[in-house]
């Protein structure tokens, strides 16, 4: 984007002002496909955070191959990668905050209806937290983010092939364990 390419060149002249513009141009949208991945809400500001500041430190790198959020991603990929490496735990969708996942309220809908999306919505968030952080990271840029598989291939430094073979076994995964736990509670 033009816009972005004089945000960058300002920063790179020494205006931080203009990288103070990147940061929240792109803050909300980073946070909430890493919120996806990394399944914490501290721990997804805490990475988004340190992002920022990798990009920053790394700026006169970027060689503008990719757009500056495909870059900025896989720098926010890398860091939350870091973090579960440190942790060595699960993450977990249970500790989402705010409106992650909530449907829009159908004012047809009645409070059964309305409890139901909402239980489905809660399995489906339990289910992409058992996921691997590969596969809950390629359903998040896929499936929520909307990317198409060569921008994901991009951002996760893999063939493209990769990327729609990930993404298949991800999807049947998910598939496999809602559908264990549908047939458990019938």
């Amino acid at each position: 984007m033009k816009e972005d390419e004089d945000l960058i060149r300002e920063t790179l002249a020494g205006v931080p002002a203009a990288f103070g513009k990147l940061v929240q141009k792109y803050q909300d949208r980073l946070y909430n496909t890493m919120l996806h991945v990394v399944g914490d809400a501290d721990e997804t500001l805490d990475v988004v955070q340190e992002a920022f500041v990798q990009a920053f430190l790394n700026l006169p790198s970027f060689q503008g191959n990719s757009a500056f959020y495909t870059w900025l991603y896989r720098i926010a990929f890398n860091v939350a990668a870091t973090h579960h490496r440190r942790r060595k735990s699960t993450q977990s969708f249970d500790q989402l905050t705010g409106d992650q996942g909530h449907q829009l309220a159908d004012p047809d809908q009645s409070p059964i209806e309305k409890l139901q999306v909402q239980e489905r919505c809660e399995r489906v968030r339990r289910a992409i937290a058992t996921l691997s952080e590969d596969h809950r990271a390629i359903l998040a840029l896929r499936d929520l983010e909307g990317y198409s598989y060569e921008e994901i291939a991009t951002i996760l430094d893999i063939p493209v092939g990769t990327v729609r073979s990930r993404l298949h076994r991800a999807r049947m995964e998910l598939y496999e364990r809602l559908k264990a736990w549908e047939n458990e509670l019938f």
